[in-house]
């Protein structure tokens, strides 16, 4: 019997966790997954709503941290992760991405010497002012088993001496963010609403290849969440700028992260979205639609990148670096940063150029999830 301790605590891990946590219910092998979710995000609509839709299990422990400074929210993370591992005593922890709930997981293990698993290691974007660039790094230096997402993030590991060997294990399985799009995405093609709740399907018009029943939305889609750029006031009305003169023309849906709600309403930036159409943070299911369907999706999360990559939706990333870089590669994405002038080029520029059919699947076959259960299922 292999018994894991999975923590999560934001939105992109209970995505990433489903996959993983169906492929160890459907292996014949005995596992006994202790779900561990922190509380980071406490919100019904980034977080129970998701256990609903992916039919995710229950935690079997919410620690409700709940929200606070970085320093705040990891220190209590970590007191309260270690107890429920001294409890349990599992014999691997296993930590998905790049939140806080990553970090003080695998600062937890490694204090009483339990080996880590990271999901999605070695990923960098060499930005170290991001609180997501600390915790990856810090996560994949105490890791042990490190499964990697992509070709690239193993190099990257390579480069600051993270190997095979040397008590570490680096994998490349794949990414189970891409096994997600593929199952939930026909999923969310019947239960979701939310392009007709919204008023956003219109007559065929020029993107023929996305219809929906034979109607096209038309419409750009955005999130925006980052702290480099929801904490720096420039920046954030630099966007919001932005998106306000693109919203002129096409409408742009802007699901709006509840930090970001708060900046707005600091800043006093709500002159700046009267052409942005503000709607509360979507399901799941609800964002895979909006992002299937949109002209093209401007962002600074890492996993609407990806999404947008796998739907072949022009996607437009609102920061100065990305770590993945395989989608800019591609011709699919763009960094245009955060200033006005240039997102609202990078838009018209997507708009104009003719984008290759196909791309390198750089992502792996859609099966990185039963990698990963089938190698910890070894673990002794």
């Amino acid at each position: 019997m292999v018994k894991i301790a999975t923590i999560v605590g934001a939105r992109p891990q209970f995505i990433k966790t489903a996959v993983v946590s169906r492929a160890i219910q459907t292996s014949k092998k005995k596992i006994e997954e202790i779900l561990i979710h922190t509380g980071q995000h406490y919100d019904y609509l980034m977080d129970r709503v998701f256990f609903e839709e992916l039919d995710l299990p229950q935690p079997d422990y919410h620690l409700g941290v709940g929200s606070g400074s970085h320093g705040k929210q990891t220190g209590i993370m970590l007191e309260r992760i270690e107890a429920v591992l001294q409890k349990e005593k599992p014999g691997v922890v296993l930590v998905y991405g790049d939140t806080n709930s990553t970090l003080a997981g695998a600062l937890a293990a490694a204090k009483l010497n339990i080996p880590i698993a990271h999901v999605e290691a070695g990923l960098r974007s060499y930005n170290r002012r991001m609180p997501e660039e600390i915790n990856r790094l810090l996560t994949d230096h105490l890791s042990t088993f490190l499964f990697c997402p992509t070709a690239q993030a193993v190099q990257n590991l390579l480069k600051e001496g993270i190997r095979l060997g040397r008590g570490k294990v680096v994998k490349n399985v794949g990414d189970v963010m891409y096994d997600s799009i593929l199952y939930y995405s026909k999923i969310a093609e019947i239960k979701s609403t939310i392009l007709k709740d919204l008023g956003l399907l219109t007559p065929n018009s020029e993107l023929p290849a996305r219809s929906a029943g034979g109607r096209t939305p038309n419409y750009y889609l955005a999130t925006l969440h980052r702290a480099e750029n929801t904490d720096d006031p420039k920046r954030l009305k630099s966007i919001l700028k932005a998106l306000n003169e693109i919203g002129k023309k096409f409408p742009v849906i802007l699901p709006l992260h509840p930090r970001t709600r708060k900046m707005i309403s600091i800043h006093r930036l709500s002159k700046e979205t009267q052409n942005v159409k503000i709607i509360e943070p979507v399901s799941y299911f609800n964002m895979l639609a909006l992002e299937k369907y949109a002209r093209a999706i401007l962002t600074d999360s890492g996993g609407v990148q990806k999404e947008a990559y796998w739907f072949r939706v022009p996607c437009l990333t609102l920061r100065d670096e990305t770590e993945w870089v395989e989608t800019v590669k591609s011709g699919w994405n763009r960094l245009v940063g955060a200033e006005t002038k240039r997102i609202i080029q990078g838009v018209h520029e997507a708009m104009r150029e003719i984008l290759p059919m196909k791309a390198p699947n750089a992502f792996g076959n859609g099966k990185a999830s039963g990698k990963i259960v089938d190698f910890l299922i070894k673990i002794r």
